[in-house]
This record gives C-alpha cells, sequence and structure tokens, in this order.
C-alpha cells in the first residue's frame, strides 16, 4: 500500500525568504524561533526549506516535517505528523489528526534536550516513512 505525502513544490536547501521572515522577527520570540528552526536545518543532508503559509518550514526533500511560528506572546515549534511522535515529557499540544506543536514562552523554561529528541524524532519519523512508503 502506497502512502500519499504532504508535498510542498519549491523547497530548496537554504531558502532566502526565511532569512528576511526572520530578520523580521527580532527580539526574544525572534531568537526562539531561530534557533529552533537551526535545529532543523542540521538535521541531515536532504533537509530542504521554504516559507509555508507565512512560515519557515522543514522538509525531508518536498515532504515537511516540521515548522516555527512567531505570535504575539509565544513561538509554536510544530510537527506535521506530530500526532504519532513519542512524547514522554508531554510537550506536545493540539487534537488534529496529525499536526502538534509546541508552544514556548519568553522566560519561561525549555527542556532543550526534549525538544531537540521531539525535532530529530520528526525528522527519523518522515524519513523512514519516506523511506519505506
Amino acid at each position: 500500500m502506497k502512502t500519499d505525502f504532504l508535498r510542498f513544490d519549491g523547497a530548496i536547501e537554504h531558502d532566502p525568504a526565511i532569512d528576511a521572515w526572520m530578520k523580521q522577527h527580532a527580539g526574544e520570540l525572534g531568537a526562539i524561533a531561530r534557533r529552533w528552526f537551526e535545529v532543523m536545518r542540521n538535521c541531515g543532508d536532504e533537509v530542504r526549506e521554504l516559507l509555508h503559509d507565512g512560515c519557515p518550514t522543514a522538509c525531508l526533500g518536498d515532504v515537511p516535517f516540521g515548522y516555527v511560528n512567531v505570535f504575539t506572546s509565544h513561538v509554536n515549534v510544530g510537527f506535521f505528523q506530530g500526532a504519532s511522535l513519542p512524547d514522554p515529557a508531554h510537550l506536545l499540544q493540539g487534537t488534529g489528526k496529525f499536526m502538534r506543536h509546541v508552544k514556548l514562552k519568553p522566560g519561561t523554561p525549555t527542556n532543550a534536550a526534549t525538544l531537540n529528541a521531539l525535532i530529530e524524532a520528526a525528522y527519523a519519523d518522515i524519513k523512514s516513512r519516506v523511506e519505506n512508503g
């Protein structure tokens, strides 16, 4: 049985539009978004990126696995297949069929190791899905 994936045309190795987006989001919230998107960028050689729905999105080739977005008082670090990720620390929020996110607020401690592990798990999960159908 072949799996259909959400795919985005236009994902490239380093999208200048994301750099411009990051420059528009200065301050603490922007720093949080930059930090965690950089972790996504560094997941593997096959990572590509683009702006989707106005926010930086990380893909394995053309299949998205994560994104960041800045809001008025928080940053979301989101996962396209987040509902299937292991989350023993219960960081993931959302009730959708697939997507989940972690909400980060300035001044609130973040368990960096756990969020790093979630990002790595999201990348590994999508890589396995793509490679194994």
